[in-house]
């Protein structure tokens, strides 16, 4: 088995389309036909089920293919740690990001990071939540930060900080005359939420705050981004649930943003690395996460007392 036919069988099985497949690997399609041949020979399995009018993966094809793709990331990152001691770095971090997450505290750990050990090279991966579990016990990732708490034996979990939920208002809307939504007035109007399969963390912690009351959400969209959850809002279509931050960094006029009545629900950021045995690099980062997160981690950032004066535009 060789390079070559990894790269053609992940090929076909993205494509699902062997005219489409070879085209994306400037090739002919029946030297592709004969490559994907040899490797299921190789295997002793086969692969596709081809007729004339689909293709499709087998079982073992679908199992081979969440496999292969480790492959060349493997392959991928090799090589940047030879260009990284050739850029005089002498040691590397690769920190996973899922579920949508911009840590509020990111910024300045990593400046930290670079402050105090300018030798190591911090590499940074937005991946799905479980790519990153599976990056992280196959050690294709050092540590990473996701908005959940549920990831299966061998990975260590910590709550390292967490940030209020808010509503994310039209501007104009007949809720702003309160300056904390009660939730059961909130679920009167439609919603447009993270997607579970994008962003798994949030919309589990979210759904939770939702079941808090008796009272049927109607959901209108679930969005993978922030990004749209805001535009959405701004142009009136819906309200939103997310964390305080993701609100306020929005570039969207015409959102306001409102803390939920009564004890405010926070959106919680994990910490999450493997069992084993870490390494020196990785310890040091655990550290200064710990002590950027203190005393936030006793104390979870909550919105300010709203002033009645003010209308916040976001």
């Amino acid at each position: 088995m060789e390079l070559r036919h990894l790269r053609c069988f992940l090929a076909v099985a993205e494509e699902l389309h062997f005219a489409r497949a070879a085209e994306r690997l400037h090739i002919e399609q029946s030297p592709l036909s004969r490559t994907i041949k040899e490797l299921e020979e190789d295997l002793g399995e086969q692969l596709f089920v081809r007729t004339s009018r689909r293709t499709r993966l087998t079982r073992a094809g679908k199992l081979f293919l969440e496999h292969v793709p480790r492959v060349f990331t493997t392959l991928e990152q090799a090589r940047d740690s030879v260009k990284a001691a050739a850029n005089g770095f002498h040691g590397q971090l690769r920190i996973a990001l899922s579920d949508g997450v911009t840590p509020s505290r990111l910024p300045a750990l990593l400046a930290q990071c670079r402050q105090e050990e300018p030798e190591v090279e911090i590499r940074l991966f937005e991946v799905s939540l479980s790519q990153q579990l599976k990056g992280l016990q196959d050690d294709l990732y050092d540590v990473g930060f996701a908005q959940s708490d549920e990831v299966g034996e061998g990975i260590v979990v910590e709550a390292v900080w967490s940030d209020p939920i808010m509503v994310a208002v039209p501007a104009r809307h007949p809720l702003l005359t309160h300056k904390c939504i009660p939730l059961e007035d909130v679920l009167r109007y439609p919603l447009v939420l993270c997607d579970p399969q994008v962003c798994e963390g949030p919309a589990r912690q979210i759904e939770r705050v939702l079941r808090r009351v008796e009272q049927e959400p109607l959901i209108a969209e679930r969005v993978s981004s922030c990004d749209l959850m805001m535009a959405l809002v701004s142009a009136g279509f819906a309200l939103g649930l997310a964390g305080a931050p993701h609100i306020a960094s929005s570039r969207e006029s015409g959102v306001v943003a409102r803390p939920l009545a009564g004890r405010s629900p926070l959106l919680t950021t994990y910490l999450l690395h493997r069992e084993a045995e870490t390494s020196e690099v990785l310890s040091r980062f655990v550290e200064r996460v710990h002590a950027i997160a203190s005393p936030d981690t006793m104390r979870p950032v909550r919105p300010p007392d709203p002033d009645p004066e003010a209308e916040v535009e976001l």
